[in-house]
């Protein structure tokens, strides 16, 4: 047990659960994008769609997307300053079936038309559990360094990346594959106990039927 789950972490606003966890749900979203987000939209379901105002759900969610992090005494002013930085942002309450109560979809934009989504949860002492990634079903927490490689569904990916990262000496401490449908687009989860240099991500990029790869950092 870290000591953070018996004291919580150190953070702005009164919930670890609404404020630290969503600050870290946002920061996961725009690390996802890897750009600067113009647009996000932000649905809430359960205790984060019918609390969000009150214990400042919303704009935890606002500052973990524009980098900051759960100790940030900007989060307060999250709102405005989103504005500031000509953020165009929008919240609803939704219902996801079988999701946990404190559960965020979020999809962001960034100027080019570039986007992405992430579905994720809030499930106690600042810590969160990501379920899907454009849509797809994955499940990572963002204690470590995460690689998440979108790729093309053919013989042989999962053995050619992995062994990539093992010439380098990364030492992966878990891993999971999900696809839609076989032939077609399929993702990587990969968690790494180690830090994984800038250069890896972006040669992994150029292996043959890669179609992006993201680092998600470690979360603070």
């Amino acid at each position: 047990m870290d000591v953070l789950d018996i004291i919580g972490p150190v953070m702005i606003g009164p919930s670890s659960s609404h404020t630290a966890g969503a600050v870290r749900i946002g920061k996961v979203a725009v690390s996802l994008l890897g750009t600067k987000p113009v647009k996000a939209e932000i649905m809430l379901h359960g205790s984060f769609a019918e609390t969000y105002k009150g214990h400042g759900t919303d704009k935890a969610l606002l500052a973990g997307i524009m980098g900051m992090e759960p100790d940030d005494e900007r989060i307060r002013n999250s709102l405005e300053l989103a504005k500031e930085e000509g953020l165009e942002y929008r919240f609803e309450k939704v219902y996801i079936e079988n999701a946990h109560p404190n559960t965020a979809r979020i999809i962001l934009w960034d100027k080019d038309g570039r986007t992405c989504s992430i579905e994720a949860a809030s499930v106690g002492g600042g810590s969160i559990l990501v379920k899907k990634v454009n849509g797809m079903n994955v499940e990572f927490s963002g204690q470590y360094e995460t690689l998440i490689v979108l790729h093309e569904d053919v013989a042989g990916m999962i053995a050619e990346v992995t062994y990539f990262m093992a010439e380098r000496g990364i030492n992966i401490g878990s891993f999971r594959c999900v696809r839609k449908e076989k032939g077609g687009a399929a993702v990587m989860i990969i968690e790494c106990d180690s830090v994984v240099p800038k250069s890896v991500v972006d040669e992994i990029r150029k292996q043959p039927h890669v179609l992006s790869c993201v680092k998600v950092e470690k979360l603070k």
